[in-house]
């Protein structure tokens, strides 16, 4: 799996983790301004419980700090390969025009070129791994400023709703077998996300 979907999946697993997070125990100002109907039930202390879901897809495709980030990110990746790929075959050509010699090649040249082509090869491999290192702690960083960006917007949105548990749904992580589309939260989420992170990029 290339590291941009795994940074991509991160950001999605990283969102589970925060939405998931809000149980609020706190009803008394249940259903106040509430743009969605709330799916309750009672527990066995007597308490009510509401519920909501969130679509990470949809988060991930619309939220625009993220999507340009991603692509930021997918950039960067991309070039760090090209840049590899260009020294691999700059590294074939001094070969090749090696052997052009052909039986003039001495053994002790022939010995010192493979030396010195195996090292070049080294120092190409080091540096694509030390620019993946740093983008991979770019992209952690990025992800920590997602994670504490949602939990705060989530926390917030939460005061007025006051949801018992907010689920999540999306590819590969939808657990619900059934889904009341009247308890999708998610366009609430992406708005108030985009105000959010709009603002604070000016």
């Amino acid at each position: 799996m290339k590291p941009v979907s795994i940074i991509t999946n991160v950001v999605l697993i990283i969102a589970i983790a925060v939405l998931y997070y809000l149980h609020f125990t706190d009803r008394n100002g249940e259903g106040k301004n509430a743009k969605h109907p709330q799916a309750q039930a009672v527990s066995k202390n007597g308490s009510t419980i509401s519920i909501a879901y969130v679509d990470l897809d949809s988060l991930n495709e619309n939220i625009s700090f993220i999507k340009d980030n991603r692509k930021l990110l997918e950039s960067e990746q991309h070039a760090i390969e090209l840049e590899w790929e260009n020294a691999y075959r700059n590294l074939e050509k001094q070969k090749n025009d090696f052997l052009k010699r052909g039986s003039s090649i001495t053994q002790s040249e022939a010995e010192e070129f493979q030396n010195k082509l195996l090292q070049q090869q080294q120092e190409v491999d080091t540096k694509k791994q030390t620019l993946t290192q740093k983008l991979n702690q770019k992209s952690y960083k990025f992800m920590d400023d997602i994670q504490m960006k949602l939990k705060a917007f989530l926390n917030e949105y939460n005061r007025e709703k006051v949801y018992s548990y907010i689920f999540t749904v999306g590819n590969g992580l939808d657990y619900l077998v059934y889904k009341d589309s009247s308890m999708n939260v998610t366009q609430d989420v992406i708005t108030g996300m985009n105000e959010i992170l709009s603002k604070d990029s000016k």
